[in-house]
C-alpha cells in the first residue's frame, strides 16, 4: 500500500486562480480592488523571503499590494501607530504583521490592535473567540489551508476521529476547532501526551502541527488515515554534502507513507495552501467589510466551515 499524496500546490494554484477571477469581477462590477497590507519588522531573513512571496502572489491575483518595511529596532509606539494608520485606511483590506517581531515589542499587543474585520491573519482575539463558539470569523491560514486538503481529499468528514498533535494558537487550537464544527470527534495531543503513539493509532485524520521534526511514525498510523503534515524544518542532510540542509515535517513521511491513506508531502502540502488562503480571507474580508455577499467559491468554503 502506498498512501495518495495530497498535492498543495495543485490545491493552492487552483484556490489563486479563483481568487484572481473574483477580484477581477468585483473591480468590474464593484470599482474597487482588495488591497493587503504586509508589514514587516527587522531584517530575519525567512520573514523577508515569505513577505516577497505574499506580496508576489498579491500582485498576481490582481490585488493592491501595501509593503511597509521597519528596521528592528523600531519602537513599539511606532509600530503601534502603523497599524492604527493601516485600520483606518478604506484602500487596505488585509493587515498582515510577520512574526516573529523584534524582542522588544509585544506581539500580542501588536496583533490585537489590528481591527478584527482586516486581521486576514485570524489571529486576533475577537476572531479567535468567534471561532471557539462557532461564529463566523477569519480563520487562520494554515488551518483553513488544512481544512480545504481535507474537504478535497475526503469530502464530508461528519463522524470521522481526528487526532491534531500540537496546541498552539496559530494551527493547533484553531485546528481543532474547525474540526470540531466539521463534525468530527477531535483529540488534541502534545509533546507530553501520553502514550502519544496509542492516541494517533486511533485517528482517522492526524494533524501534526509539534514542531518537532519527523516524530511521527510510521507505525503511529491506522492504515489508511488521511495524514496532514503542517511541520516545516530544517534538518542537516550530510547526504547532500557537508553543510548542507533539508526540510521535512513533523510526519517520517517515508514510513508513513507506506500506512496512511493520503499525506502532504513537506515541501508541497501545506505550506502553498497558507499564502492561497491568506488571499482568499483578504478576499472575504473585502466583501464583508462593504455589504457584499462573499464570491460563490468562498461562500460554499465559508458554509462548509460555518454552516
Amino acid at each position: 500500500m502506498s498512501a495518495k499524496v495530497i498535492d498543495g500546490k495543485a490545491e493552492a494554484e487552483r484556490l489563486r486562480g479563483a481568487v484572481a477571477e473574483e477580484v477581477a469581477r468585483l473591480k468590474a462590477d464593484h470599482g474597487f480592488v482588495p488591497g493587503l497590507a504586509v508589514v514587516l519588522v527587522g531584517e530575519d531573513p525567512a520573514s523577508k523571503v515569505y513577505v516577497s512571496s505574499k506580496a508576489k502572489q498579491t500582485v498576481e491575483v490582481g490585488m493592491t499590494s501595501y509593503e511597509h518595511k521597519l528596521p528592528a529596532d523600531t519602537p513599539e509606539a511606532d509600530v503601534l501607530a502603523l497599524v492604527e494608520r493601516l485600520n483606518q485606511d478604506p484602500g487596505v483590506d488585509g493587515i498582515l504583521v510577520q512574526l516573529p517581531l523584534p524582542k522588544h515589542i509585544d506581539s500580542t499587543k501588536v496583533l490585537e490592535t489590528i481591527a478584527p474585520d482586516k486581521d486576514v491573519d485570524g489571529f486576533h482575539v475577537v476572531n479567535v473567540g468567534k471561532l471557539s463558539t462557532g461564529q463566523w470569523s477569519l480563520v487562520p491560514c494554515t488551518p483553513y489551508g488544512s481544512m480545504m486538503l481535507l474537504r478535497s481529499t475526503l469530502g464530508k468528514l461528519s463522524g470521522l476521529e481526528a487526532v491534531v498533535v500540537g496546541r498552539s494558537n496559530i494551527v493547533g487550537k484553531p485546528m481543532a476547532q474547525l474540526l470540531l464544527k466539521a463534525n468530527c470527534t477531535v483529540t488534541v495531543a502534545h509533546s507530553r501526551t501520553k502514550d502519544l503513539p496509542a492516541v494517533c493509532r486511533r485517528a482517522d485524520i492526524v494533524v501534526a502541527a509539534v514542531g518537532i521534526p519527523e516524530l511521527v511514525k510510521g507505525d503511529w498510523i491506522k492504515p489508511g488515515a488521511t495524514v496532514i503534515d503542517v511541520g516545516i524544518n530544517r534538518v542537516p542532510a550530510p547526504e547532500k554534502g557537508e553543510g548542507k540542509t533539508k526540510l521535512v515535517g513533523d510526519v517520517d513521511y517515508a514510513s508513513a507513507a507506506k500506512v496512511a491513506g493520503a499525506i502532504t508531502p513537506v515541501p508541497g502540502g501545506v505550506g502553498p495552501m497558507t499564502i492561497a488562503t491568506l488571499l482568499g480571507n483578504t478576499l472575504i474580508a473585502a466583501c464583508r467589510r462593504r455589504g457584499l455577499t462573499p464570491p460563490t467559491y468562498f461562500a460554499q468554503i465559508d458554509k462548509d466551515l460555518f454552516g
